[in-house]
Formats: structure tokens, sequence, C-alpha cells
């Protein structure tokens, strides 16, 4: 059987969730990290953000190569794959 749900927004869940902590943003091209500072419906906003060439492993601290970006840097929701509190 099948059954209709109502679907409910849950606030505070996702990338708010993290506000104020350090992530790591898996998109289509790059890797980005830093502090999650912003995030509305279009964009997140890192502070202290870090391009990320090579992770190395991911089970050490600290990434492999990674290279500083201007002190805030903002990324489009619609090219994040994937998130998560590692920096």
């Amino acid at each position: 059987m099948r059954k209709i749900v109502e679907v409910q927004e849950i606030e505070g869940e996702g990338l708010e969730s993290l506000l104020g902590k350090h992530i790591t943003v898996w998109c289509g091209c790059y890797i980005y990290a830093g502090k999650l500072t912003g995030v509305n419906k279009t964009c997140i906003l890192l502070e202290d953000a870090k391009v990320v060439y090579d992770t190395g492993p991911l089970t050490e601290s600290g990434f492999k190569n990674a290279q500083e970006l201007p002190s805030q840097w903002y990324v489009q929701i619609a090219s994040i794959e994937s998130f998560g509190e590692m920096a």
C-alpha cells in the first residue's frame, strides 16, 4: 500500500545546524573548507576558507594540499554535492 505522508520542514537542520563550525563542502568541481558563517537559499559563506586540491587520507587531520582563499568566500548551494563537519 502506498500512503501520502505530510512533509514537515524542520528548522535548524542541514547546513544551518553547522553554523559556526568548520566544515568541508564537496562540490561538482572543487572541495572547499572553512568556518560556516552564513547560509541563505542560494549560497553559503565560509570564513578562513580554503580550496582543497588534495585531501590526503581522510583519517588524518588537515589536508595534503589546501590553498587559502581571500578572507570570505561564497559557495553556491546548487553546486554542493555533500558537506559535513571536517576541516
